[in-house]
């Protein structure tokens, strides 16, 4: 098996950053269209037409604004999200943890490249915020 594992740094507070990882309309800013809602057993899906993909997801823990964790279900992947915030000193840390990976394929290669071009939109999306 193999884990994307990701870390990002945000001087945004806990609060804004948990916003933007659990409102679908802020989550199109930066992810892609959805349904999401951060509610225990929620299924959604995350949709971006340009590229014919539709990802599967159930919102699997939700411990507001310190972990939030859903499947990522798309083609071959059958894959587990968990974000993880902790605030000191005025920065908010945010994990990511993809696991559930075959191998470290061009499915993994993907993942890991997408969520990094990801966290870099999100900055952008909370310096707007």
């Amino acid at each position: 098996m193999a884990d994307v594992s990701l870390d990002f740094q945000f001087t945004s507070s806990i609060d804004k950053v948990w916003n933007a990882l659990t409102d679908s309309n802020i989550l199109a800013k930066w992810i892609m269209e959805n349904n999401f809602k951060p509610i225990v057993g929620h299924k959604c899906q995350f949709r971006n037409e340009q590229w014919n993909l539709v990802v599967d997801c159930e919102v699997l823990v939700v411990d507001e604004p310190y972990k939030l964790s859903y499947t990522w279900v798309g083609g071959p992947i059958k894959t587990i999200v968990t974000w993880t915030l902790k605030e000191e000193n005025g920065i908010t840390y945010l994990h990511l943890e993809q696991t559930g990976f075959e191998k470290e394929d061009q499915a993994f290669n993907g993942a890991k490249y997408g969520w990094a071009k990801m966290g870099e939109e999100l900055k952008k999306v909370l310096a707007e915020m």
